[in-house]
């Protein structure tokens, strides 16, 4: 058993299992879907920084911010025509993510991830090409269809193919390429914007066709998952795929559970009206609050603005396109400690520190941009001792997100649902993420304006109120086989009643609830 085994129970039941290089190498390809998203989310606020780019198409905003020299800094780039370039791509995968989970559930988690690859392609050529703001709307709008689609099936794929013991470092692997994306497309704006002849931002858009490719060949040659064959009807050669996944010949039991779930599953014709029976409501619940409250992090503030953000706050062209560089490395060596930690502490703890983590940060942020700016944003911070521990802050704040709620966001809500109902759940989280985020990328640069330093106090809250939610309402799913997570429900404090007691595999042994213990 290459890489060790592990143990899990489920009411008297024992799987092993080996952690192989055929899983490993696998879900690393998969979780490739991230560089897309990752990618789009840092090269869109670096490039709408850039003073040719909008000249070019925001002629108004380039006005706006020239006179603002001086003046009112929060509302130097106020314009909803400039936050439609960055949040229209939100909106294409909201709407991309209730399609995607219907291929996903019909045609297999890999066929998702091959159209959203190619689609985002095409959206990345007609970006990298654009002569008019049509152009740039309408190829937003493809990548859009292509993240949505990439978000739905990426982490359901992972989470079935992940053994329980592991599934939360190979899950967040997604986080981790989009960590990657953000830090890599932090790099090419600081390179493209020193391009002499101003076309910079075109080489910019149109690097998004690296990972589109990559996440498109990748799916070409990636296995389904066990689940996903099943849910197609092919019986034998689910039960062979398992069989490589786990690195055992002997998978019969853990087969016969994931059977009995696709029985399950195959009776439900309607997915989306299932997921609102009492039985599911935990996962309900949890689908939609948990991208809901990520997204009112505040965290795409810096993803999507950083550069606009240090500008408004007084920074130079490359100090702000650099200190975007520095955010984002911060973001990936901080998800590198979820990874390491997430199957060691579990998703709670994880959640509960980074929450108080980021509530600290973005309180000094707010009181610190009050201090220099106060409330008619008249002031700067272009450099010195206080640019670096703004910075400094924001840099906290970051590693709080990256190691918590960014990962975490992604990877409970697609292990905590039955196969019945997964495709359903997934596609809520995606939606309410994509639809937040359409909402604050629209959004913020007229509540900096509006709302002024109070924005990140504003934020702060939304980080309080969550992280009191995670603490009563989320029982703990770190070494929960996938099949089995109605047990962790079953056994907590609020949730408990809802489930039915024959929706725990192996009710009927008393040492389920021992297994998984009274959860608050």
């Amino acid at each position: 058993m290459a890489g060790g085994g592990f143990v899990s129970q489920s009411g008297g039941k024992v799987y092993e299992g080996g952690v192989n290089a055929f899983v490993i190498i696998t879900c690393m390809v998969a979780a490739m879907g991230g560089l897309i998203f990752g990618y789009d989310l840092g090269i869109s606020g670096g490039v709408t920084s850039m003073e040719t780019f909008l000249k070019q198409f925001f002629p108004s905003v380039y006005e706006q911010q020239e006179k603002a020299a001086g003046g009112n800094q929060y509302c130097k780039f106020d314009s909803q025509l400039l936050t439609l370039f960055t949040s229209s791509l939100y909106l294409a995968a909201l709407f991309a993510s209730f399609f995607a989970s219907t291929v996903t559930r019909a045609f297999g988690r890999k066929m998702s991830m091959l159209v959203g690859g190619l689609v985002f392609l095409l959206g990345s050529i007609l970006n990298g090409a654009a002569v008019n703001v049509e152009m740039l709307i309408i190829g937003r709008l493809l990548l859009g269809f292509g993240v949505g689609f990439a978000n739905q099936s990426v982490p359901v794929y992972l989470s079935e193919m992940a053994p329980a013991k592991i599934r939360g470092a190979l899950n967040i692997g997604f986080q981790m390429a989009i960590t990657i994306g953000i830090f890599v497309a932090n790099l090419i704006n600081y390179g493209t914007a020193q391009i002499k002849g101003g076309w910079g931002w075109r080489l910019s858009l149109a690097l998004a066709a690296v990972p589109a490719i990559m996440m498109s060949v990748g799916a070409l040659f990636l296995p389904d998952t066990p689940n996903s064959i099943l849910e197609r009807g092919n019986t034998e050669k689910a039960k062979q795929m398992l069989k490589k996944i786990r690195g055992l010949d002997d998978v019969d039991e853990e087969f016969q559970d994931l059977v009995d779930a696709c029985e399950a599953a195959k009776k439900v014709q309607h997915p989306w009206k299932n997921i609102m029976q009492p039985r599911y409501r935990p996962q309900l619940v949890i689908c939609m609050f948990i991208p809901f409250f990520q997204q009112l992090t505040g965290i795409n503030v810096i993803t999507f603005y950083a550069p606009v953000l240090y500008k408004t706050l007084g920074f130079g062209d490359s100090a702000s396109l650099m200190s975007a560089v520095i955010s984002g490395a911060v973001n990936v060596v901080a998800t590198i400690v979820s990874i390491v930690t997430v199957d060691r502490f579990g998703r709670k703890f994880l959640f509960l520190e980074g929450g108080i983590q980021m509530f600290i940060s973005q309180i000094a942020v707010g009181l610190m941009i009050w201090k220099n700016f106060g409330v008619n944003g008249e002031g700067s911070m272009s450099g010195g001792k206080e640019a670096d521990i703004l910075l400094f802050l924001i840099c906290v704040y970051v590693a709080g997100f990256a190691w918590s709620w960014g990962p975490l966001g992604w990877l409970v809500p697609s292990e905590i649902c039955p196969l019945e109902i997964r495709s359903a759940g997934q596609a809520i989280n995606v939606s309410v993420n994509m639809l937040l985020t359409f909402f604050i990328g629209q959004l913020f640069l007229s509540m900096l304006c509006h709302m002024k330093f109070g924005l990140f106090f504003f934020f702060a809250g939304f980080v309080a109120v969550m992280t009191v939610f995670i603490h009563f309402f989320l029982p703990e799913t770190k070494n929960v086989p996938i099949e089995e997570m109605n047990g962790a429900w079953k056994a907590h404090w609020f949730w408990g009643k809802f489930i039915p007691d024959d929706a725990v595999i192996g009710h009927h042994h008393p040492s389920n609830v021992e297994l998984y213990g009274k959860v608050v």
